[in-house]
């Protein structure tokens, strides 16, 4: 993380922490951890295809999947993301 661009906004009931990659770091994010205290961190995802896909894909098939539920498997592409809501298309 690059501290200096790095901002906190806090209100009665929210709170937003804003964070800067350093320069040498690359890719996305994927997930972050949470919490009041380093030994009971939450952990979640961001909201991006794969994280999308993956989820959706447990959701459908739990236990390990056929072959022919594999070739099931659905087309899930994150189409807009805002405060309010997610759109996704499913194919």
């Amino acid at each position: 993380l690059l501290s200096p661009e790095s901002s906190i906004s806090i209100s009665a009931h929210n709170a937003v922490l804003g964070l800067a990659k350093a320069p040498g770091s690359t890719g996305l994010w994927d997930r972050f951890s949470f919490g009041l205290d380093p030994s009971a961190l939450q952990e979640r995802l961001f909201v991006s295809e794969e994280n999308v896909d993956g989820f959706l894909g447990t959701a459908f098939c739990p236990s390990p999947c056929s072959q022919s539920a594999l070739e099931r498997e659905p087309l899930i592409e994150v189409l807009d993301v805002t405060e309010d809501r997610i759109q996704i298309r499913v194919e």
